[in-house]
């Protein structure tokens, strides 16, 4: 029977991130010493899983996935690469950081947790009830789980829940969370980990948490493996996916397959997994559409599979024979649930997260590319070079007969690296020179709009006593219209640059304005490339313009200006 619904009730040093973490008072689920009982639920029982109980005594497994680094905001170790440049369209490069939601046992760290299989037709049974999933359930074969017996039923009841929208998805989720969090049963929460003594809740992941854990997470990112195409060898990939070329469209049960290094089954193949969020063409940007998915499915060739697979679920499809919409439900795309927690729980929470994001703020973050997707090419081709190293120290250690072609290898990597940095740094040079340029273009419009309106009320005083200094009037307030169209070009112009130019490394930027203040500058130049340095730090640390604010700076900054030198 479904279950009750009911109601859920410069650089400054660093600091605050131990006290932090000791104040989190952290009450962390225990890592299991041995392996839990094997059950349908849990076919391939490990040591390190955490169960959490469902209805009907069935139950959900999860994994816990380590973070790097120990801080709530991170620091450098948790930039990861995501995407794929030999991948598809939508599987562009780019850096972002990886977060966990809930602290490790020790206080050290951080986690991810994740389901350890897809989700199954029994366990949205186990919360929704038979009736209900025959209702939404799209699949005929599950209109036969009332007739099936045994092994079949066994067999039925284990196969990742798919056919159904995703907003039963969502609506199986909120129903899941009310009977973990129902009052009258406190003991339905009690395994769930907690962040600062507040329990975590059931959610569907991020698209950067899969693939995070489809490629192996903090294991392959410390064995130099992380950025391969595959987690595994491609030859053995019948060991670890079910794919087109041995599933032939149909789902299997889950734990059939070799889980991957974390312990984690069918990331890759069988059903293709719902995320969190909307799908966008680079995951951070671009046009919004349906629902993001990911890991390929029983419908993908195995050639296709891939660690940065992923595809849009149009959740409200259109179907052109019948001229209307409908909700999509797909035979072969299910979901991985996790935990998730909130970021602010208490006042007091909330303070240590604001001090310690001063130094985050002021150190870490500032180098660091967070979400930014890696559109330049040179700067692309940098990123993957450094990806390369680990990956033939590691093919050295392993083949010591190719150790000299190898070091062969590094020496013309190391040749590309260098002429990489150095048109990094001649392209942000570039960029600061043209932003000085518009800056410089900007400030001689303002001054003469200074001098135009001194000539404009001049003129107005004098039509005042003839109308035959009308046609002056006019004249002065046409070119002032005119200055102010070329000064909001210039300005444009000033954003732009400064926004691209913001992208890059630190050092770059300071390399660019190192470059052009050696040579003497005029005055007013000189002036614009200090309200320049300004600008491109503001917007390195928020990732913002303000070219409205820019805009009154430059006029109060050359307000009476004089060009002549000091």
């Amino acid at each position: 029977m479904p279950i009750e619904r009911r109601s859920i009730q410069g650089l400054r040093p660093l600091f605050g991130r131990l006290g932090f973490c000791l104040c989190l008072c952290l009450i962390a689920v225990p890592v299991l010493a041995e392996p839990p009982p094997r059950t349908p639920d849990n076919p391939k029982p490990a040591e390190g899983d955490v169960v959490i109980d469902l209805p009907n005594a069935s139950q959900l497994v999860f994994r816990r996935l380590a973070v790097p680094g120990p801080g709530f905001w991170g620091d450098q170790q948790r930039v990861i690469q995501i995407g794929d440049a030999t991948g598809g369209i939508f599987e562009g490069l780019q850096r972002t950081q990886i977060s966990g939601s809930f602290p490790n046992a020790d206080g050290t760290g951080w986690e991810i947790l994740l389901a350890k299989y897809e989700l199954t037709r029994g366990q949205y049974i186990a919360v929704m009830g038979l009736e209900r999933l025959l209702a939404v359930s799209a699949d005929p074969e599950d209109q036969k789980i009332p007739t099936l017996e045994g092994r079949a039923k066994r067999d039925a009841l284990m196969r990742p829940l798919a056919s159904v929208s995703h907003q039963d998805i969502q609506d199986f989720i909120r129903t899941l969370n009310q009977w973990l969090f129902d009052p009258a049963h406190p003991e339905h929460a009690a395994k769930l980990p907690k962040y600062d003594g507040v329990p975590g809740f059931i959610r569907l992941p991020t698209e950067e948490e899969l693939e995070y854990a489809t490629r192996g997470g903090q294991p392959a990112l410390e064995a130099g493996t992380f950025d391969d195409r595959l987690p595994f060898d491609a030859a053995r990939i019948d060991e670890y996916a079910w794919h087109l070329g041995n599933a032939k469209h149909q789902l299997r049960p889950i734990g059939l397959r070799q889980p991957n290094d974390l312990g984690l089954y069918d990331l890759i193949g069988n059903a293709q997994e719902m995320t969190t969020g909307v799908f966008r063409p680079e995951i951070w940007q671009g046009k919004p559409g349906g629902v993001a998915v990911r890991g390929g499915s029983v419908s993908t060739p195995p050639a296709d599979l891939r660690s940065s697979l992923r595809a849009e679920l149009d959740v409200y499809a259109w179907k052109p024979d019948e001229g209307r919409i409908e909700e999509r439900r797909s035979y072969n795309t299910g979901v991985r649930l996790a935990i998730g927690s909130n970021v602010v729980l208490t006042t007091a929470q909330r303070k240590a997260l604001e001090d310690e994001y001063l130094a985050y703020r002021n150190e870490t973050r500032r180098a660091m590319p967070v979400g930014r997707t890696l559109d330049n090419l040179v700067a692309q081709a940098s990123v993957q070079l450094g990806t390369v190293d680990p990956i033939i120290e590691r093919l050295m250690a392993e083949n010591p007969s190719l150790r000299e072609p190898l070091q062969t290898v590094q020496v013309y990597m190391d040749r590309a690296r260098d002429r990489l940095e150095l048109a990094q740094r001649e392209s942000a040079r570039s960029l600061a020179q043209d932003a000085a340029r518009n800056g410089v273009n900007l400030s001689v419009y303002l001054s003469r709009l200074e001098r135009l309106a001194a000539t404009l009320e001049s003129a107005r005083k004098l039509a005042e006593l003839s109308t035959r200094y009308q046609n002056q009037v006019e004249a002065v307030e046409r070119s002032i219209r005119e200055i102010e169209t070329a000064a909001r070009e210039q300005l444009q112009g000033y954003r732009d640059k400064i926004a691209k130019l913001g992208e890059y490394e630190p050092d770059y930027i300071a390399h660019a304005f190192a470059a052009l203040g050696e040579r003497e500058l005029p005055v007013r130049e000189r002036a614009v490339m200090e309200l320049l340095a300004v600008h491109v730090e503001e917007f390195a640390e928020q990732r913002r313009a303000d070219p409205e604010r820019w805009m009154e700076e430059f006029r109060a900054r050359f307000k009476d200006f004089q060009d002549q030198s000091h």
